[in-house]
């Protein structure tokens, strides 16, 4: 993948000649979002239709909200959606982080951590005091990352979800 190019006009940011990051949605972003996880959490982990109900109801709320301390960033592969990250208010204090996904191909690139550093930037311009996130053990890769910016684990739950047994963790971070 080659290095980052300067920002274009509007609210994309080129990766590379195939990879872009933008921040407005679009018809069928989120639909496509929400088909991008739960295919690729059922393949990985064997999560059932539950997940995808478990993103819908709040992506939906996401996209009709005009919130100025809200943002979602979208990665876009070859026109086609395949990778998110969006921060959302928790309240007027704290925000969260929600929706950290990359496809496969994209995984161990550098993407990741750019997403995390725009959002973790956006919340900063915000004002928030703190952001946190729910996530699940078995992505551990997500918890190096996090790790990586200073985040906490401060919560785990273990228990029936999405088909399966799943444990569940907050990781948090005082900006």
């Amino acid at each position: 993948m080659q290095a980052s190019k300067p920002k274009r006009s509007g609210d994309a940011d080129r990766m590379s000649a195939n990879v872009i990051i933008r921040n407005d949605l679009r018809p069928g972003d989120i639909g496509s979002l929400i088909l991008l996880h739960g295919t690729l959490y059922a393949k990985e982990f064997g999560w059932d239709h539950t997940f995808e109900a478990y993103v819908a109801g709040p992506l939906s709320g996401f996209a009709k909200s005009s919130s100025r301390s809200e943002k979602i960033w979208i990665v876009e592969k070859s026109e086609t959606i395949a990778g998110s990250i969006a921060i959302v208010e928790a309240s007027a204090c704290d925000a969260q982080l929600r929706w950290l996904l990359l496809h496969p191909e994209l995984r161990g690139l550098g993407i990741g951590k750019k997403l995390m550093d725009e959002a973790l930037r956006f919340c900063r311009d915000c004002g928030y005091h703190s952001v946190f996130l729910w996530t699940e053990a078995r992505l551990i890769a997500a918890a190096r990352l996090y790790h990586s910016f200073g985040f906490e684990l401060t919560e785990e739950k273990t228990h029936e979800l999405w088909g399966t047994t799943v444990t569940e963790q907050r990781y948090e971070l005082v900006l």
